[in-house]
């Protein structure tokens, strides 16, 4: 039997980033990987998601151009191969950059590939060698969800995992599920020609919860590709494609691509062997602030928790882990940052802070700005739709939250997340500098909005909005 200090499960963000630490401080540790490196991110996700959003909305800005006086947009055509050629190419680029500052870095006795399950409280089996470690770090990412009976459809049925191999794009795709992968793939299939049907079970899209946004959104969204809301779609193979029902309606496509969502790969791996009691979905309890299961030597990071599967959180859970897993038996909380979203859409969304879903109205005011003719910047760029969204807490003023819909909205979305984080007042966001003409001045906008919902008339003196010199 094998005995090493510290065993990482999985290689995607959050067990690299571990990495990164522990091996600061010993060699004496493994790093076991099954699947494929680079990250879902790099190999799958964000990076070659965007690279085919880029295509697309570079396209789509032909139909644009004579507004602008600019004629002759319309010749342009798309080569959809050659698209799908620069995706691969740059994913290819951002996974091997991950592997040779990572893994292709270690020793072979460092890094098994293969997938392992516990065997006991400290000990795991991978390729039929058994390792027993001190401690553990679980960080095994998640999995596109994929009902077992669309399995039947079998080329005809994509996932993320899947769509970027393609070589070229299929005529018609039905996309289930609109949550932020679904809907930005399927706005840029749309904008490469691709006719789209979205379905979605849930009455919002791009993971929003405002009433206000989601309306917003829902309106731009169909004037480019049918949507349909609040409906579980039918699948069934037909002779030269995939039959698509919902409710009374019927459509039928070459492909269809599952966006539900992504599973955790936890139930492979045996924790209950560990000692660990499971719920019933399979996943164990675990602190949030420490990434500790239980009170034992072992700590969950990253997709595979579900508590906030996005990259920028796997890091940081990564950090959280494998700073505790060096210090226990003592074990320290560390704060969670600011919740942050973003669907690179057009126009993009953005949510920051608390969310509409769980506010406490009789506690909370929400103001809501709308984009349209209120914006000189966004006027000349024809960008001049969406809707702000802003939370301030009555007690305290501070800004506590919001949803953004609107062009740019990834830039807005990190400032107002930002100040969330350092719990500023909406007075001393207004009195931040606003230059002439941008569009953040749509924000300034909202933000006098919850100014004015926040504090009273006697408040809202123009000398309060001033900073005196000391």
């Amino acid at each position: 039997m094998r005995k090493v200090k510290y065993a990482i499960l999985g290689a995607g963000t959050s067990g690299l980033t571990a990495l990164g630490i522990i091996r600061k401080q010993t060699d004496d540790f493994v790093i076991i990987n099954g699947g494929h490196l680079g990250t879902t991110c790099a190999r799958v996700g964000c990076m070659p998601s965007k690279a085919m959003i880029q295509s697309a909305n570079l396209n789509f800005k032909k139909h644009l151009l004579s507004q602008f006086g600019l004629e002759g947009g319309e010749s342009l055509e798309v080569d959809n191969v050659k698209v799908l050629q620069r995706v691969r190419l740059l994913r290819d680029r951002f996974t091997s950059g991950v592997k040779a500052g990572t893994t292709e870095t270690l020793k072979p006795e460092q890094f098994i590939e293969g997938y392992a399950k516990f065997v006991g409280e400290n000990q795991l089996e991978v390729n039929g060698e058994v390792i027993e470690a001190e401690k553990i770090i679980i960080a095994t990412g998640s999995r596109p969800v994929v009902p077992a009976p669309w399995l039947e459809l079998g080329e005809k049925l994509l996932t993320s995992d899947e769509i970027f191999e393609l070589t070229d794009l299929p005529k018609r795709i039905a996309v289930i599920g609109l949550g932020i992968i679904g809907l930005e793939l399927g706005q840029a299939l749309s904008r490469l020609g691709v006719e789209v049907i979205g379905f979605e079970m849930q009455h919002t899209v791009g993971g929003l919860s405002s009433p206000v946004v989601i309306e917003k959104a829902t309106e731009m969204f169909s004037k480019e590709f049918p949507v349909y809301l609040g409906a579980a779609a039918r699948l069934e193979n037909a002779e030269t494609g995939v039959k698509v029902s919902v409710e009374k309606e019927s459509f039928e496509v070459d492909v269809v691509l599952a966006a539900l969502g992504r599973r955790p790969n936890i139930d492979g791996i045996q924790l209950e062997k560990a000692g660990v009691k499971l719920d019933e979905r399979g996943m164990p309890s675990f602190n949030v602030n420490t990434m500790q299961i239980e009170d034992k030597p072992i700590f969950i990071a990253g997709d595979v928790n579900v508590f906030r599967p996005i990259l920028h959180e796997a890091g940081h859970e990564g950090k959280i882990a494998s700073l505790n897993a060096m210090d226990f038996p003592s074990v320290t909380a560390y704060k969670r940052k600011t919740p942050l979203g973003i669907a690179f859409t057009d126009p993009d969304i953005g949510f920051f802070g608390q969310s509409y879903r769980d506010l406490d109205l009789q506690k909370v005011e929400v103001v809501n700005f709308n984009l349209e003719k209120n914006n000189g910047r966004a006027i000349v760029m024809a960008e001049d739709h969406g809707v702000i969204s802003l939370y301030g807490d009555k007690e305290t003023k501070q800004l506590i939250g919001g949803e953004i819909f609107m062009p740019h909205a990834e830039h807005f979305t990190h400032l107002l997340a930002w100040a969330v984080e350092q719990e500023m007042t909406v007075l001393e966001l207004i009195k931040m500098p606003f230059y002439h003409p941008v569009l953040e001045e749509a924000i300034q906008s909202a933000l006098y909005l919850l100014y004015k919902a926040l504090y009273s008339e006697g408040e809202r003196v123009i000398k309060a909005e001033l900073t005196v010199m000391q």
